[in-house]
């Protein structure tokens, strides 16, 4: 119970320091190319997810269909944003053309992957689209215009408190990181997650030396004690001796094979119509797969909300 807490709290963190680490400005640099291979990056893995959600529905009555359809899509057709930023940093390629559309691809495939989830997880609370569902959208959605018009500019007049050169007060420093703990408290008040309010908060935060010195701060200890506790909790919960038989195995691997190809020909068909080189577009759509933490959090998410059964050969 502790260390599932600890996790916890690791994992909203990681999700605040996420949204910080996102740059908007990168997707009005890149322009409507970063959109189109984003999306039809994520149709096809989606599509895909949503015939096999159809199929495993069939086999399961445990899982409630219109909420499983879009869990399972959105984790089949997420890109890992913080994974993929990390690899076009190490490789020195976030400074070249298809460094900077891989990333603005990866940072619009997140954010609709988030909305998607925010949607699902309201759904998964009521069974059905009802009046308690839209209460939660509405009440989601109230939260990310209040963390953006009153939120975002209290940030930037504490910013402007701290003189020039100056490094940022340790009070302000304190007073965003209890509002990562508030933010994730109201969100999961409302029935959306606790990490929605945190990453949303973290997308609020200004780019410069106040981001700059959050992620300084907490990186090390977030990435490096409190999130590998949610690996090893993730693990504890996974039971592989669920997946018997040929059959079902073969189930897995087709559908991680072809929500692959499919991200991989969504993106090379809007390379080429953007006039890309083959092999630039082939490269993109790679980078594209590339998965992390983003997915775990939404089987995870799935698994608790009782969308996802235990049975499932995809959980």
């Amino acid at each position: 119970m502790v260390l599932e807490t600890m996790a916890n709290v690791g994992l909203l963190y990681f999700l605040f320091l996420v949204g910080v680490e996102m740059d908007l400005g990168v997707i009005r640099r890149t322009g409507k190319k970063a959109f189109a291979v984003a999306i039809s990056g994520m149709i096809l893995p989606f599509l895909i997810g949503a015939s096999f959600s159809i199929l495993l529905h069939q086999k399961s009555q445990f899982m409630k269909q219109g909420t499983f359809i879009l869990f399972l899509g959105v984790a089949l057709s997420v890109t890992a944003f913080p994974v993929l930023a990390r690899i076009l940093a190490e490789l020195k390629l976030l400074d070249t053309e298809i460094g900077r559309i891989a990333l603005s691809s990866a940072l619009v495939n997140d954010m609709c992957a988030w909305i998607l989830l925010a949607f699902a997880i309201a759904l998964a609370e009521n069974g059905s689209m009802s009046l308690a569902s839209l209460w939660v959208i509405l009440s989601s959605t109230a939260f990310v215009v209040f963390c953006i018009f009153v939120v975002r500019p209290l940030i930037v007049w504490m910013m402007r408190k701290t003189p020039e050169g100056e490094s940022i007060s340790e009070f302000y420093i304190c007073l965003i990181l209890t509002g990562v703990m508030i933010s994730g408290f109201i969100t999961d008040a409302i029935g959306t997650h606790s990490v929605f309010g945190a990453f949303v908060f973290g997308l609020v935060i200004p780019n410069g030396p106040l981001g700059v010195t959050l992620i300084e701060r907490l990186e090390d200890f977030v990435s490096g004690l409190l999130l590998p506790l949610f690996f090893a909790i993730s693990g504890l919960k996974t039971e592989i001796s669920l997946i018997t038989g040929w059959a079902t195995w073969g189930i897995l691997l087709l559908v991680i094979i072809l929500a692959c190809l499919g991200k991989v020909v969504g993106t090379l068909l809007v390379a080429l119509y953007y006039k890309m080189p083959f092999q630039e577009g082939l490269t993109l759509g790679l980078l594209m797969n590339t998965k992390g933490l983003v997915e775990m959090i939404v089987l995870n998410v799935g698994k608790d909300q009782k969308v996802l059964s235990p049975h499932s050969p995809i959980t």
